[in-house]
């Protein structure tokens, strides 16, 4: 994880759904966004459900941006703040393993769909690593978010919002273990928010071994929703009776990285031996139960 791509064209632009763009990463293998939406999801998937059009009545708003990738949700959340209060000050960590990325979708021209004045920060973010405007203080870390992540816990950084955006489980593992939520919870506000794209049961489970309940976030385009996280959540899109019992799946076995530097590998076999060893039900008998009630 704390290797830095320094070729551009190792990502590809794709066209999204909603006419935005993203790029394809050829080494993790996904693209950085939904294919439905790149800015769409940036809103809903993670602006929205941090209930940020909310919390931007405050003075000042802290956001934790993990995996920054192109800069999109970032953008998302200035654009919504500052349209409702121009005033507030936004402080920004953003975590990122490859600075070539927000540099490269600057490069294209991605983010003009944003106000000239959030554009402005996130290219002096891009270029600089840190941006200190009126209204907005912004900081860059670059390399492996598990170890840039200990940089804002000592006094730890309290963000009212957490955008947790990796590529998915099975090809960024070291960033969806309990161990590594355990870390991210130290940095969340009591009254904060944390959201991410991923339904998946053992990001969710872990989640809760890390200590935060759970709540579902609405879907956007496409069917699955996605996760809220946060020690005291009063409301929200409680979890189906399908996802519940997810939980109880041995999908649901969560990832783990004791020291907070194993390989994906390592933590992948890890995870398939304790699925192996457990009397939790197998997925495919709760897929196939729920494919049934399905049918009229």
């Amino acid at each position: 994880m704390s290797r830095v791509i320094d070729n551009a064209a190792q990502f590809t632009p794709q066209l999204t759904g909603d006419g935005s763009f993203t790029f394809y990463s050829a080494e993790f293998g996904e693209s950085f966004h939904s294919h439905f939406g790149a800015h769409q999801e940036a809103i809903g998937k993670f602006v929205h459900p941090t209930l940020l059009p909310y919390k931007a009545q405050q003075a000042q708003v802290n956001i934790l941006d993990i995996c920054y990738g192109l800069g999109y949700n970032t953008a998302a959340a200035l654009q919504t703040i500052w349209q409702i209060n121009p005033h507030c000050h936004v402080q920004v960590y953003a975590l990122e393993l490859n600075p070539v990325v927000p540099r490269a979708a600057i490069a294209q021209g991605y983010l003009q769909a944003w106000s000239k004045r959030v554009q402005t920060c996130l290219e002096t973010l891009a270029t600089d690593l840190e941006v200190k405007h009126p209204h907005c203080t912004a900081s860059l870390r670059v390399g492996d978010a598990r170890q840039t992540l200990q940089t804002l816990q000592d006094p730890p950084f309290l963000a009212d919002a957490i955008f947790l955006d990796p590529f998915s489980p099975p090809h960024c593992p070291q960033l969806w273990t309990v161990d590594f939520f355990t870390a991210v919870s130290c940095c969340l506000h009591p009254q904060g928010r944390l959201a991410t794209y991923s339904c998946a049961a053992a990001v969710r489970t872990g989640l809760v071994a890390a200590g935060l309940q759970i709540t579902a976030s609405p879907p956007v385009g496409r069917r699955s929703t996605g996760t809220v996280a946060g020690y005291d959540l009063a409301e929200g899109l409680a979890l189906s009776p399908q996802e519940q019992e997810h939980l109880q799946t041995v999908a649901a076995v969560p990832y783990r990285d004791p020291t907070l530097r194993d390989s994906a590998s390592t933590i992948l076999e890890r995870r398939q031996q304790e699925q192996k060893n457990s009397n939790l039900e197998p997925t495919k008998v709760w897929k196939r139960r729920w494919l049934q009630s399905a049918v009229p």
